[in-house]
Parts: C-alpha cells; sequence; structure tokens
C-alpha cells in the first residue's frame, strides 16, 4: 500500500465512509489523470498529489453522506470536483458534469472512458444554455462565485422538491440575504475534512 492509498484510506474512515477495494482503486486512478492533465490542463493550483488526497478528493466526499436524489448535475465541475468522486462511490446515482472549458470537459471524457463509469454523462455548455431532458434532484457546486449566481442561473435546471447543494468555506451570511425571498436554507452542516484546517461547510437551499 503507498503513501497515497494510506492517506486516502485513513481518511475515509475518519469520515466514517466504507468503500471496497475496487472503488479505492478508482478514486486513486482518477487522482493519477488528474495530476498528470494537471500539468497541462491548469485542473487546480494545487500541484502536490499528497494535497490533493485531502483537499480534492476527501474534501469532495465529505458531503457523500448527506447528499440527497440520485439524478444530480455538478455544475461548473471543472476537473470533476465533487461529482467524479461521488459517481465513483456512488455507481447507482446518475451524475452530470457540466462546464464550459473544453479542455476540462475533454479531460471528464477521458475519465469516463479509462475507469468506466456508466452512470457519469459529461456537458460542454456555458449553465445557461443547457437544457436538459429531464431535471435534476439536485444541483451540486464546489466552485461557484456566490450563491446568488448559483440559485439564478440553474434553476431551470432542478425539479420540482429538488435541492442546491452549495460547498462553502466558511458559512456564507452575506451570500444568504439576497436570497432570503427566495429561498429557505433547509439545513447547513459543518464538514470536518481530514487533513484540512479551514472551514468547510455545506448548505441545502430550498426554492420557497
Amino acid at each position: 500500500m503507498n503513501n497515497l492509498e494510506q492517506q486516502l484510506r485513513a481518511g475515509l474512515k475518519q469520515l466514517d465512509i466504507a468503500l471496497d477495494d475496487h472503488k479505492i482503486e478508482q478514486l486513486l486512478a482518477y487522482l493519477a489523470l488528474f495530476d498528470k492533465w494537471n500539468r497541462s490542463y491548469n485542473l487546480s493550483a494545487i500541484r502536490e498529489i499528497e494535497q490533493m488526497v485531502s483537499r480534492h478528493l476527501l474534501d469532495s466526499l465529505a458531503i457523500l453522506p448527506l447528499i440527497e436524489g440520485k439524478r444530480l448535475i455538478d455544475v461548473g465541475t471543472g476537473g470533476g470536483l465533487p461529482g467524479i468522486p461521488l459517481a465513483i462511490c456512488r455507481p447507482d446515482w446518475d451524475i452530470h458534469l457540466l462546464d464550459s472549458n473544453g479542455k476540462k470537459t475533454r479531460f471528464l471524457f477521458q475519465v469516463k472512458t479509462e475507469l468506466g463509469l456508466a452512470n457519469v454523462s459529461v456537458h460542454h455548455s456555458r449553465v445557461e444554455a443547457y437544457r436538459p431532458e429531464q431535471l435534476f434532484d439536485g444541483v451540486v457546486s464546489r466552485a461557484f462565485a456566490s450563491l446568488e449566481d448559483m440559485t439564478g442561473g440553474c434553476r431551470h435546471l432542478l425539479a420540482p422538491g429538488g435541492y442546491f447543494w452549495a460547498m462553502k468555506g466558511i458559512y456564507p451570511t452575506d451570500e444568504l440575504k439576497p436570497l432570503e425571498k427566495s429561498y429557505m436554507v433547509a439545513s447547513s452542516h459543518e464538514l470536518k475534512v481530514p487533513g484540512e484546517s479551514g472551514q468547510r461547510h455545506l448548505l441545502k437551499l430550498a426554492p420557497v
């Protein structure tokens, strides 16, 4: 067992997430592809693969026990975070990855192909131009600039009864103020990401 696998397994144990060996192998294979393509495609500002275990994989998987719904779209997914780790761990979920950057979606197609992720669909489009045939139980984002942009730009993707799942650092009190008349915070979870000291939160937002 190499250091990356040890780091990943220890982090998953802290998150109380049990995965079989095949899923562990897929997560590490994704990380290796991410690291390789990052050198040319600038998927992330993080260059050390050891940091990527906590900053990318474990940060994404910290929300796994909290997400509801089986048809999800990761908007502004970039290099596939959190969508790819979620898809690896939950092959029964239908995960869609949306990004307007062609280089990043080419990388995502490569990941889908090499890892055999039949439950992943990749869409190269701006969010306002994307019109799905079927709406989503949840809209997930780790990278949107503001909650107002996320909810305003993605409302047309959400099925009735669906939720926005926003991954944030510190609790975004100021960002929530403009949304008070349109959305409610159905729940908020402070995330403890192994290997990371900064604050992390997951907000579940519901249209009112």
